[in-house]
């Protein structure tokens, strides 16, 4: 239920109505214009009207009659030919704001774009169509598909992540966004290297995991998340690490780490962060950011994986003592360095409290050898916590200095607002599967196939609710109507289609699948890349391939396997060059495409030592197609009544474990094991309040007499200027009407008991000689049919 004030909530109850809406087109007011309104928004599934509200996506839809104004007719103001001036305030793709209610009172009825507008010649009217949230959604449907949730068998992925990462390209946000996604021409911008939201799954959005860990280790959770969702270690030291997709090389540079993390949601105190970095010869340097709450204590270390180097720490008492969600982040100025030195850092600690203060902590440098960072490239993020985090993300070339780096940037304020709100995971996925088309048409799919509902409200809000939306019966309804006053008309349906008894779901079983290596792919030419220079190949990847990350700089005092590359300082091979060239890479359909920019003063070229193309590609892929298996679920009670009713979801990739496939037929069992009434047609006196999933109470002491709970799964609300808006629902019972008992009823068997006790033409022949005999006998036909010595 939309919540409102007590003036609407007066006028509903009030004997007489005075209708009100203000609608608005490109933030124009047009109210006093439209001449007529309707609003239509229901779930939409392929299972019966009766079970519909279990699973499918609502995207509502408004249509309007506009007028002219001040004497000039509607199709000169807004057709698809009037001025810009007037036109553009319903053109195809304009905002549409409409709100409805009474006596003045308001509330948000639909939010979208527009579709189309339909002018008619020689009449004052222009029909305008637009489409709620889901025309947001038109971009093509991309998911990132990462090898190690097979590597590892473990989720690497969620079907509540893979909707929350559809949402964000369509710049729909739960959480911050990415600071820089972009791959920009500029090698200086700012760009997204990793960013992992953990809705859901350890995937990310940009970079791929690299260590996953054990499924039972961890939990999503909502309640008390910093945004939406986050991951929650069940014991100290959770560990897990992501690939970034540019490996940018240390030195003249600014670059960021930072993520969220609930210091009261937690299993122990600290939460730590490091930037793992490729020397070579096989040797490792870091920047590692630690938080310890319990002391207030904020440390900063660089140098060597595994051995020496420096510690800066920070103390803050109210680190401490204020429980809740903090933004803890650290930059990290390389600027001063340069490719061909040991690289000396700045670096500043951010943080932001549960209340909102912004606390840039001082700048320190280090300024020991063993601190000092030689040539290298950014090899891996990991990430060690006691307590909930969320949205982890690293920004290369994040902001061009220290000082100036203010809270509001910090905050990326003014720059995205939250406008979804996901549900709690159900469907874990160790394999994110191929999606096409658009990407409202992907989370149509993944809610019909996980018996889920994905929806945008009147405010403009997506909500995707997970199967158990509809399993609790509610104790109390969101709102009463009666026959008495507010239902016009009310028509009750039960169908045998709304049974389903015996319910079996398919399921992907990927036990024994792993990953391996694909068709290595080696470079046909050695490539040049000039000082300041920027590079771009691609590579070819069949579709069944999944994803991996940049190739990794190989030089010669240590062998890299997989994917790599060797920058040589000459065309012939030359030396193995190091912390030099930021390589980058991104999936783009068949093309695997390899960026190489050369941050150095020379030029370096992709060669082995002894002058051959160096960069080789392994793809990975599976080593075998999951086994297709089922799960069902059945109620024998039902079937004594109703026979055997199947239901039998469609295959899909979704579904990757028994325990999901169980728990999915078990909450289609649930829907179905008896019939559930649907309460069609319901004219109600209209409310602007009720919304899709609202609990309605229906009394009906006139007709059907009937007292029950419905959700609702269709509105339909109309209006023609001058009258009262007219609002339809469609309502589905939250639960059957008791188990049949036929009392007094003995049900006649599906057979005939007489068929093959019937007498033969033989023994009517041989009793019955003649026609005659058999008309002196006067027996009826049915009697003649009987066998001898009367019915069996």
């Amino acid at each position: 239920m939309l919540s409102s004030d007590p003036a609407l909530a007066e006028a509903l109850a009030a004997p007489d109505r005075t209708p009100a809406h203000t609608t608005r087109c490109g933030g124009r007011e047009l109210d006093a214009q439209v001449q007529s309104w309707k609003v239509e928004r229901a779930y939409s599934t392929d299972l019966p009207e009766a079970m519909r509200a279990v699973s499918g996506s609502a995207s509502a839809q408004l249509e309007m009659q506009l007028g002219g104004a001040n004497g000039v007719p509607a199709p000169q103001l807004y057709s698809a030919w009037a001025g810009r001036a007037t036109g553009d305030a319903v053109r195809p793709g304009q905002s549409v704001a409409h709100e409805s209610g009474l006596t003045g009172a308001t509330l948000p009825a639909f939010r979208g774009t527009v579709r189309s507008r339909t002018a008619a010649s020689g009449t004052d009217s222009v029909t305008v169509q637009a489409l709620d949230g889901a025309e947001r959604l038109r971009g093509p449907a991309l998911l990132p598909r990462p090898y190690h949730g097979l590597m590892y068998a473990q989720p690497v992925a969620s079907a509540t992540w893979c909707v929350d990462e559809l949402l964000r390209q369509g710049g729909i946000h739960t959480c911050p966004p990415p600071r820089a996604p972009a791959v920009a021409t500029d090698v200086t911008a700012p760009f997204t290297v990793l960013y992992a939201s953990l809705h859901g799954g350890f995937n990310s959005t940009h970079g791929q995991p690299e260590t996953l860990p054990a499924q039972t280790s961890y939990s999503w959770i909502r309640d008390g998340a910093p945004h939406e969702m986050a991951l929650m270690p069940n014991a100290p030291g959770l560990a897990v690490a992501w690939t970034p997709r540019s490996r940018f090389v240390v030195a003249g540079k600014v670059f960021q780490i930072e993520l969220y993390a609930n210091s009261a949601r937690a299993v122990g105190s600290t939460v730590d962060l490091k930037l793992v970095f490729d020397r070579s010869a096989g040797a490792y340097g870091h920047y590692s950011l630690n938080v310890d709450f319990a002391a207030g204590a904020v440390r900063m270390s660089s140098g060597t994986l595994n051995g020496g180097g420096q510690t800066w720490m920070w103390t803050l008492p109210k680190v401490a003592s204020l429980k809740g969600a903090w933004h803890v982040g650290v930059t990290v100025d390389t600027s001063a360095g340069t490719t061909s030195a040991t690289i000396p850092a700045t670096v500043l600690p951010r943080l932001t409290a549960p209340d909102g203060q912004f606390l840039p902590l001082g700048a320190a440098t280090f300024n020991t050898t063993v601190a000092y960072q030689p040539p290298s490239e950014l090899c891996r993020i990991e990430l060690t916590t006691d307590m909930a985090v969320e949205c982890l993300q690293v920004t290369d070339n994040s902001w061009p200095d220290l000082a100036s780096y203010t809270a509001d940037e910090y905050e990326q304020r003014g720059r995205w607002s939250k406008a979804a709100e996901l549900d709690e995971v159900t469907v874990p996925l160790y394999d994110v599967p191929k999606v096409s088309g658009s990407q409202w048409e992907a989370i149509t799919e993944i809610a019909r196939a996980t018996m889920s509902t994905a929806e945008f409200d009147e405010q403009g809000v997506f909500r995707w609710r997970g199967p158990a939306r509809f399993q609790k019966v509610p104790a109390q309804p969101d709102v009463t109507v009666t026959t008495l006053r507010d239902i016009a008309a009310l028509t009750v349906s039960e169908e045998i289609d709304a049974c389903r008894n015996y319910c079996k779901q398919t399921y992907q079983d990927y036990t024994g699948v792993r990953a391996t290596d694909g068709e290595t792919t080696t470079d046909t030419a050695v490539r040049e890349i000039g000082p300041g220079a920027v590079v771009e190949v691609a590579y070819a990847m069949a579709e069944d391939e999944l994803d991996i990350g940049p190739v990794q700089i190989e030089d010669d005092a240590a062998t890299t396997l997989g994917n790599k590359v060797r920058f040589g300082s000459a065309v012939t091979g030359g030396t193995s060059v190091k912390g030099c060239v930021t390589v980058s890479s991104r999936r783009d359909g068949p093309n695997y495409i390899v960026r190489f920019a050369n941050r150095g003063t020379a030029s370096v070229w992709t060669v082995t030592k002894d002058g051959k193309p160096s960069v080789q590609i392994v793809p990975r892929k599976r080593t075998a197609d999951p086994a297709q298996r089922q799960y069902a679920w059945y109620n024998s009670g039902s079937q004594s009544y109703y026979g055997k009713q199947v239901y039998e979801a469609p295959a899909t990739d979704w579904v990757q474990q028994q325990k999901v496939a169980s728990d999915l037929s078990h909450a289609m069992l649930d829907a179905g094991r008896y019939p559930v009434p649907v309460l069609g047609e319901v004219d109600i006196l209209h409310d602007p309040r009720i919304q899709l999933g609202d609990v309605v109470r229906v009394v009906d002491t006139t007709g059907a007499a009937l007292d029950t709970l419905a959700w609702v799964v269709g509105i339909r609300t109309t209006c023609q200027a001058g009258s009262v808006p007219q609002q339809t629902l469609t309502l589905r019972g939250t639960s059957y009407n008791g188990v049949p008992l036929d009392s007094g009823l003995t049900p006649d068997p599906p057979v005939d008991p007489q068929y093959g006790t019937r007498r033969s033409y033989a023994l009517v022949a041989a009793q019955f000689p003649t026609l005659d005999d058999l008309t002196k006998s006067r027996l009826s036909y049915r009697e003649l049919l009987q066998p001898p010595g009367g019915a069996a």
